[in-house]
């Protein structure tokens, strides 16, 4: 949640003791609706459309009969998001070349993920892309917000047995198609030292990062260039990297970010404007996937020197 967001919420307010009081509980809780349905869309303004509608949706309730305004938010936010996962999906079949989720400056935005980083990663939201809308909410809200699996029956109205079975196969998903994940401290040195590669355009070092079966996907999403298709395995991903570096990166800048709680590469222009933002995932075997985001539009939050 960014300042603007919360002030977009305060104008949205109507005058009054009431209001007043509705946006103090509002804002209160709205983090967590951000988190949540972030992390089921995979996009800011996606996820900022549904908080607003469940904040239309607070101003419109009987507040005096509701007991607990958070698991109100919580619940219709939630569900919100899943309406929105499933109009999505049918948008983004539609999209020009691989989608790949906006990412998120959490230096800049740390209430992102304050509370459990889980499902916040850019690999995780990609994989979790292939859940149903009600399996991706049940994991979000057990995962990363620790909801009880009763609690996760109650919000998604079902029962804590099926809650407890949407969980169990999201997670079994995820375990299926992405190894152990290494610590935040190995992390940080495999995207030092790809940093460094291609600071020095240095493609074999590049490739001794990489796994066997590494993956690589580019988001233009039809603004830019980028390649329109999944790549797979280390030749593959290695030319492409190869191309990448001397077209497109052999006079751009580069820094390291903090993107979705982890560390990420920024690429810049000569005016220090977004390029590309890099990220990795890495597991004992080296870098298992690169995703790499030049859509404009899922880089505006890049800007300036932060």
């Amino acid at each position: 949640m960014t300042v603007d967001d919360a002030r977009g919420a305060a104008t949205a307010a109507p005058s009054g003791a009431g209001a007043e009081d509705g946006l103090a509980e509002f804002v209160a809780v709205r983090p967590r609706l951000f988190g949540i349905a972030y992390r089921m869309l995979g996009s800011v303004a996606e996820a900022e459309d549904v908080v607003q509608d469940a904040w239309l949706r607070w101003q419109s309730a009987e507040r005096g009969a509701v007991r607990n305004p958070a698991a109100f938010l919580t619940t219709t936010t939630t569900r919100l998001a899943i309406n929105a996962a499933t109009s999505a999906r049918a948008v983004r079949e539609r999209y020009v070349g691989p989608w790949l989720p906006e990412p998120v400056d959490t230096s800049a935005d740390p209430a992102l993920g304050a509370e459990r980083a889980e499902a916040l990663d850019l690999a995780v939201l990609l994989l979790l892309e292939r859940l149903t809308p009600t399996e991706r909410a049940a994991y979000v809200l057990r995962e990363a917000f620790d909801y009880s699996h009763r609690q996760v029956g109650e919000v998604l109205d079902t029962s804590e047995v099926n809650a407890r079975q949407l969980v169990s196969r999201a997670r079994r998903h995820l375990a299926s198609q992405r190894s152990s994940p290494v610590s935040a401290a190995r992390r940080r040195e495999l995207v030092e030292a790809f940093l460094g590669a291609a600071r020095e355009g240095d493609v074999a070092a590049l490739e001794r990062l990489l796994a066997e079966d590494v993956r690589a996907w580019s988001d233009g999403g039809g603004r830019v260039n980028a390649a329109r298709r999944e790549l797979a395995g280390v030749e593959r991903v290695t030319t492409f990297l190869d191309n990448v570096l001397r077209k497109y990166w052999h006079t751009a800048g580069f820094r390291f970010v903090e993107v979705n709680g982890g560390g990420a590469l920024l690429v810049t222009n000569a005016d220090g404007s977004p390029q590309s933002l890099v990220a990795l995932d890495c597991s004992d075997r080296g870098i298992e996937r690169v995703l790499i985001v030049v859509n404009p539009d899922k880089l505006r939050r890049f800007t300036g020197d932060r």
